[in-house]
């Protein structure tokens, strides 16, 4: 298994990658990058904030791909990156987590399996972590790409 410490030197050249990114785009901000564990949080403030978000986070989503694809070609390995616009991810996290709850809710009162469309891999996969302990209900993904889905059923 390849080293995913993420070191001092690697930071350096990740903030360096984004301040070039950041200058290309002529986004009008600034940025943080922040070593998390494993992962790079980039945390960047912009008046530029609905352009760069775009219609349901999708022009951050490409953002976050293609600053990972840099950041993996310069340190020749992968590092998994998060980009943080104005606390975009983090409100969209609330929000699934509270619609995660008001679903499980649904499924024990019609005691019926809901089904949660229209979700991105990543939202997912939040709901699947808040509801991965929970005694009274499972969480499943299903189907394959535009058309998965996510389940949610009480427990027999």
């Amino acid at each position: 298994m390849e080293n995913t410490k993420i070191t001092a030197k690697d930071l350096k050249a990740i903030e360096k990658i984004v301040a070039e990114y950041v200058k290309e785009l002529e986004i009008d901000g600034s940025f943080t990058v922040v070593e998390n564990g494993e992962i790079v949080d980039i945390i960047m403030e912009t008046r530029d904030t609905g352009i760069v978000i775009g219609y349901h986070g999708e022009i951050l989503e490409s953002l976050q791909l293609t600053l990972s694809l840099a950041i993996a070609k310069k340190l020749e390995r992968f590092v998994r990156v998060s980009l943080e616009v104005d606390g975009y991810k983090k409100n969209r996290i609330e929000y699934l987590e509270k619609l995660a709850e008001q679903v499980k809710e649904k499924a024990l009162t019609e005691n019926k399996e809901q089904v949660l469309m229209s979700l991105k891999s990543w939202e997912r996969r939040v709901i699947h972590v808040y509801l991965q302990n929970d005694e009274q209900v499972t969480s499943e993904s299903s189907g394959e790409g535009r058309d998965r889905v996510l389940l949610v059923k009480p427990k027999a």
